[in-house]
């Protein structure tokens, strides 16, 4: 698994990346690149490094000086215009999965073993998901914990992949419930 965190720009890339390698990946949603986004990086980065990964046109490099001015110490990846091109269409959606291994390759990408320290039964106990409250505990908990939200089994992945301890996890809980 990739240790990183890869940055892309829309859901069609978060699928293609994931295509490719088995890593945690954040769309930021192409030029809505909010505080909210720039914190989770942030915090990604903190946690586990970054790696930018946009298309290869004037808006995907736009986007990477960005968050490369605002989150310190990312690292960068590049598939070639050519790489990235299907009927006109520039993007990483249409990388193929060996060039986008390449492009993290040659950033230097650093692999980890998969973790596997929170599983779907800690969110059922602390009532993550499986109950009405589940959306808006974990909606709190990712914000305590700089994950962000989601749905139980993303958001499973983020504890997971973001190197979260079960010391943070259950200082978190506790925050919630008071």
């Amino acid at each position: 698994m990739i240790k990183e965190v890869i940055i892309v720009e829309g859901r069609d890339d978060v699928a293609a990346v994931k295509r490719a390698v088995d890593a945690e990946v954040i769309a930021v949603g192409g030029f809505g690149i909010n505080e909210k986004i720039i914190s989770k990086i942030r915090e990604a980065q903190d946690r586990q490094g970054v790696i930018i990964l946009t298309d290869p046109d004037f808006a995907g490099d736009k986007i990477r000086k960005i968050i490369a001015k605002r989150v310190e110490g990312v690292k960068h990846a590049y598939i070639s215009r050519k790489e990235g091109t299907k009927d006109g269409d520039v993007g990483v959606e249409n990388a193929s999965p060996k060039a986008i291994i390449e492009a993290l390759e040659n950033a230097h990408c650093e692999t980890k073993e998969k973790r596997t320290e929170f599983t779907m039964q800690d969110l059922f106990y602390f009532k993550l998901t499986g109950t009405k409250e589940a959306g808006e505990r974990r909606a709190k908990l990712g914000k305590i914990l700089g994950i962000g939200y989601g749905n139980a089994v993303a958001f499973l992945s983020r504890l997971n992949n973001f190197g979260i301890t079960k010391e943070e996890f259950v200082k978190a809980i506790k925050k919630i419930e008071e």
